[in-house]
């Protein structure tokens, strides 16, 4: 049973568990608070497995380097524990990963906590996690149904494989799985359009170059962020630049300004699109960049990351949005910077809009959205 701050009753009464805590959570980078930290991980370290859901709660809004430092707690905790042939609270650790109030990379760990302590406890767990928010937790489901698929395959019980591979299409976040799945639906016959089925928007206008040397670009207000006008120009890297229809043929949506500019460095870029709502409705704008990067959708900033080359993914990034009914104008901001490894040409993007379970939200064709505001 958990007190107040979600610790456990018994601990929640212990200041010097709480005050461990709150000094982990305090650490930040720079090696700032590392000292303290080291000491506190210490106390904590030699608590029982009833304090693990409270350590697990904590990282919840944790910054990297705090959430690092809990996660080492819990390890030598029930490191200890198993190794001396004790037994985890898998009860609350059960409680605490089905919350999906909490963030996905404590519940992540539960589960892996709760495997190592009771396997098939684990596995009974693993099918509610089909349409898990966590990527982690969604792929323990995805991996069994995909095999699941490929016995059915093997047994010659094609619709049923095709079934199951549709539906773990439907669940797959992961690009190794989506490649595997889709490979898999085509060998059985079946059609298979990725850049539908997640939603990439592969329609743009783009525009520049601008510049970004010394990485100062992705600060500064070039044209675009002040007037996005399809017919506005602007003073780019080497004169007058204004917008030009610019659509992507990769099966992922990527938006790759290498095509329309060339192989350039040190160099920012513009791409805008208009996605059609068909209500009022929350959204998240999924993000793969390895470049730094602004969006804004109407004109008003969501969020944008000053790093480079650091990889990529797809759903990199999350960002909740409100979609308004009709017309949305979707601004992206790329800048490439200087380095010059092969690993570094990349000036590119991917995006898609969808809910929160990350099934694509596809905008309306103009015609439609027009009968629908009528």
């Amino acid at each position: 049973m958990l007190g107040l701050g979600g610790l456990p009753l018994g601990q929640a009464a212990d200041d010097g568990f709480a005050k461990a805590v709150a000094t982990l959570r305090a650490v930040g980078g720079e090696g700032q608070g590392n000292t303290a930290a080291g000491q506190a991980l210490q106390r904590l370290a030699k608590g029982g497995p009833e304090t693990i859901p409270a350590l697990l709660s904590a990282m919840d809004g944790a910054n990297p380097f705090a959430a690092n430092y809990l996660r080492g707690a819990v390890e030598v905790i029930s490191g200890n524990t198993l190794a001396k042939g004790g037994s985890l609270p898998l009860v609350e650790l059960g409680e605490f990963l089905l919350n999906k109030s909490h963030d996905t990379k404590p519940r992540a760990m539960a589960f892996d906590l709760i495997r190592r302590a009771d396997a098939k406890a684990a596995e009974r767990l693993v099918p509610g996690l089909l349409s898990d928010p966590s990527v982690d937790l969604r792929r323990e489901a995805v991996t069994r149904l995909l095999g699941q698929a490929e016995g059915l395959a093997k047994a010659d019980n094609k619709p049923g494989a095709v079934l199951l591979y549709r539906q773990a299409l439907d669940a797959a976040r992961d690009l190794d799985q989506i490649q595997r799945i889709s490979a898999e639906l085509r060998e059985l016959g079946r059609k298979v359009d990725l850049t539908r089925h997640f939603g990439f928007l592969i329609d743009w206008n783009v525009v520049g170059p601008f510049h970004n040397k010394g990485r100062a670009g992705f600060a500064e207000v070039f044209g675009p962020e002040k007037d996005a006008g399809l017919g506005a120009e602007y003073a780019g890297l080497e004169g007058k630049v204004g917008w030009k229809k610019y659509s992507t043929d990769d099966e992922y949506g990527m938006v790759n300004f290498n095509e329309p500019y060339g192989a350039l460095k040190e160099v920012t870029g513009y791409a805008q699109t208009e996605f059609i709502s068909a209500s009022d409705r929350p959204a998240e704008l999924r993000l793969g960049c390895k470049n730094a990067w602004k969006i804004w959708l109407n004109g008003e900033l969501v969020f944008g990351r000053d790093e480079y080359h650091r990889g990529m993914r797809i759903d990199q990034y999350k960002l909740p949005v409100q979609l308004r009914k009709g017309a949305n104008t979707i601004l992206v901001k790329a800048c490439q910077n200087e380095q010059k490894e092969e690993w570094t040409v990349q000036w590119q993007f991917q995006l898609r809009v969808c809910d929160a379970t990350g099934t694509a939200i596809h905008s309306l064709e103009k015609k439609n959205a027009e009968v629908a505001a009528k």
